[in-house]
């Protein structure tokens, strides 16, 4: 019986002697799932000596040149910490499956026994193991593979929400910062009005009240330019923790203004069908679906054998002699059943299933969502590009041409301006709004959307009694 024993004991040895953890398991196959989604390189930084060294010159030269869009993606892509760690999450999931497939431990027992008064002491020897658990290694191999492959959609889809985080907080400073220029702009516009309605009003030829507007016009664009400057450093810093940047790496430069609209638009036919067959998170909670599945399998087929163990015991009396034979223990289904935990299950089964069927239909209307809204931005900032804008600065232009005729006002022109530079305004925030649209819909998609080349820029005239020179345009649309 020891010998059996001791050989069993040896091949379970042997057996867990051949498990290894592999680090980076699992991580090729998130990186080929996104292969399809995204052109943008994704790494899994083990932070060496020499890859740390690589990627700090790395990020140097991509800080070095003026960010894009898809520069940030790459610098958050291996810089973020926060990304860093959510690979982590294959690790667990890759232990958790070498667990599922080790046999449980064997149990040695060993006790002496004095005898009061008589012979003398006895002894008592045991080995077990638990064979319900070794039985059950298949399935929770099966549980835990199922768990894996979850972890792997999770991480994949957890990248290519951090490439829209990216994307959004980037097209949202570049629309801060182009509002701020126009806030600038409309600050020197209102000063100048103040500065000449004081001295005419000063030499009274206006009334209190003319006086008293402009001066009020200048102090409440004052406030708006405060705004605009505490909004652009509010977003810039956004991006920073996105990017995983401090120090001396957050005094980095972007453009100063949004690109232009798309040459072309964009179809929706198929997007909802292709945001099914390709968003990660969705192909995770069916994953999950699958897992539970299993584990209620693996619920009902433990429910009446919880544990059993088998082995060998060896006993020596007290009078020298010793005593061998197997050994066999379990537990007797009389009060647990396993109702409790096949119910559990089957709850759990229930619940990921209908998760599953309403991620599907949040999916579908958030693709339908954000489509729409990019349409609709698009076309009023096509509006505003093709209409609007060009009348302000018609009117701009006439204006000037007519002070210079001395047949209106400065307050009449300077007003023509401030009215261009509201419309330039609204043109932002819808540009700005779009392009956030269009990455909301890349999100929704779950992977990039085909680019297309972006409209010449549009530019507001010059400040009033400037030269017509081109190098006196105030840009506001893309270089």
């Amino acid at each position: 019986m020891r010998t059996g024993a001791t050989s069993v004991f040896i091949i379970l040895l042997a057996t867990a002697g051949c498990v290894r953890l592999r680090p980076g398991a699992g991580f090729e196959d998130v990186r080929r799932s996104l292969s399809s989604r995204t052109a943008a390189p994704v790494t899994w930084r083990q932070d060496t000596p020499a890859e740390a060294a690589q990627f700090e010159e790395h990020l140097r030269e991509l800080l070095a040149s003026e960010l894009t869009p898809e520069s940030a993606v790459e610098i958050a892509l291996f810089n973020s910490p926060a990304l860093q760690a959510t690979y982590e999450r294959l690790g667990i999931a890759q232990a958790d499956l070498v667990q599922a497939g080790l046999f449980p431990n064997p149990v040695l027992h060993a006790s002496v026994r004095f005898g009061v008064a008589g012979p003398g002491p006895g002894a008592e020897l045991s080995l077990l193991q638990d064979f319900i658990r070794m039985l059950e290694v298949p399935l929770r191999k099966r549980v835990a593979t199922a768990e894996f492959e979850s972890a792997k959609l999770d991480v994949a889809h957890a990248v290519i929400d951090l490439i829209a985080n990216v994307k959004t907080a980037f097209y949202t400073l570049q629309g801060a910062e182009q509002m701020l220029e126009l806030r600038q702009t409309v600050a020197r516009a209102t000063r100048l009005s103040a500065e000449i309605a004081t001295r005419q009003h000063e030499a009274g030829n206006i009334t209190d009240l003319d006086w008293g507007n402009e001066q009020a016009l200048a102090e409440e664009a004052k406030l708006d330019l405060a705004r605009a400057e505490a909004d652009e450093l509010a977003d810039r810093e956004e991006l920073n923790a996105l990017l995983g940047l401090w120090g001396p790496n957050t005094t980095w430069k972007i453009a100063a203004r949004l690109p232009g609209l798309p040459a072309e638009e964009m179809r929706r036919q198929g997007l909802e069908s292709l945001a099914v067959s390709q968003r990660l998170d969705l192909a995770a909670a069916r994953q999950a679906v699958e897992a539970q599945a299993r584990s209620l399998g693996l619920a009902r087929v433990t429910a009446l054998f919880p544990d059993g163990v088998f082995g060998g015991e060896a006993e020596r009396e007290p009078d020298g002699e010793w005593t061998a034979g197997p050994a066999v223990e379990f537990s007797v289904p009389i009060f647990d059943q396993g109702q409790a935990a096949v119910a559990r299950a089957v709850a759990e089964l229930r619940e990921r299933q209908r998760h599953y069927a309403a991620l599907a239909v949040h999916i579908r209307s958030q693709v339908r969502r954000a489509g729409t809204r990019m349409e609709s931005t698009r076309r009023r900032a096509a509006y505003f590009e093709k209409i609007v804008l060009p009348l302000r600065h018609q009117n701009v232009g006439r204006s000037q041409l007519q002070y210079n005729a001395m047949q209106i006002g400065v307050f009449q022109l300077l007003q023509g301006k401030r009215d261009e530079i509201e419309a330039g305004r609204n043109y932002v925030e819808t540009l700005t709004d779009f392009w956030l649209a269009r990455t909301e819909l890349e999100r929704a998609v779950g992977g990039d959307l085909p680019a297309g080349p972006t409209q010449p820029s549009v530019t507001l005239s010059p400040e009033p009694g400037e030269p017509t020179g081109h190098e006196h345009h105030m840009h506001h649309g893309g270089n």
